[in-house]
């Protein structure tokens, strides 16, 4: 069957975070907080194996009193948050309101990136007629980063795990945002980075396609040959 919805994933896929020292040395500027260079970047690096940035490096381990917070952080707001906070509440910092200011910090358009193709796929599905969804597990409504970085004209739908109260891979998750595309599951192709979240999409017989989830600079063309997996003719 032909392609006439493309789904994507947001983290690792369309967007990158900043770097866990960057995301660290701007909330530590913000809060006007002096340190050398070398306890900035020690904790940035405890910060990065621990898990605490949204988006950034997974836990090197998950404490025991986060454990089930984690299997479900994407299921609404208030999980997400202790779950991120409580992982960065692992590294001592030297102010208190740092932890909050961090996870507020990862929240801003001004902490992603797009990858480098993201803008010309996207233009390039609307001008074949190629409906476009975002489905993302994620805590918080990321329609301002979009909005931001000038792509949400470039988005029809936003299905977003903390709105729904489901979590990829679970299939209701994608049926949700192949209903609010008006889309025929067989006709959709989901974009993702993770092969079991995203690749629960090919249970509703979805096509699926992965990207690797790389610094912005070292993935310029990872999403390009997504229109190569649709009708490669601009639709009339």
């Amino acid at each position: 069957m032909m392609i006439r919805t493309v789904l994507f994933d947001f983290s690792g896929t369309l967007f990158r975070v900043e770097s866990t020292r960057d995301w660290l040395r701007a909330v530590l500027g913000d809060r006007g907080l002096s340190v050398t260079g070398d306890e900035a970047a020690r904790w940035a690096e405890r910060l990065a194996a621990a898990g605490a940035l949204p988006g950034g490096p997974p836990p090197q381990r998950i404490p025991d009193h986060l454990a089930e917070l984690w299997s479900l952080r994407d299921m609404d707001m208030e999980r997400h948050r202790a779950t991120y906070t409580g992982l960065a509440r692992q590294v001592p910092l030297p102010d208190q309101g740092l932890y909050d200011a961090l996870y507020d910090r990862h929240m801003t358009p001004a902490a992603w990136s797009p990858y480098p193709d993201a803008a010309k796929v996207l233009r390039g599905l609307r001008e074949r007629g190629v409906g476009v969804g975002v489905v993302s597990n994620i805590g918080w409504d990321l329609r301002p980063v979009f909005r931001d970085h000038g792509f949400d004209a470039l988005v029809d739908t936003y299905t977003l795990s903390f709105e729904h109260g489901v979590q990829k891979p679970d299939a209701r998750l994608f049926r949700s945002a192949c209903e609010g595309l008006g889309s025929d599951p067989r006709e959709v192709l989901m974009v993702g980075d993770d092969r079991r979240a995203d690749g629960g999409a090919a249970e509703l017989g979805c096509a699926v396609h992965f990207v690797d989830h790389l610094p912005v600079h070292e993935r310029p063309r990872g999403l390009l040959p997504v229109l190569g997996l649709i009708d490669p003719e601009p639709a009339p």
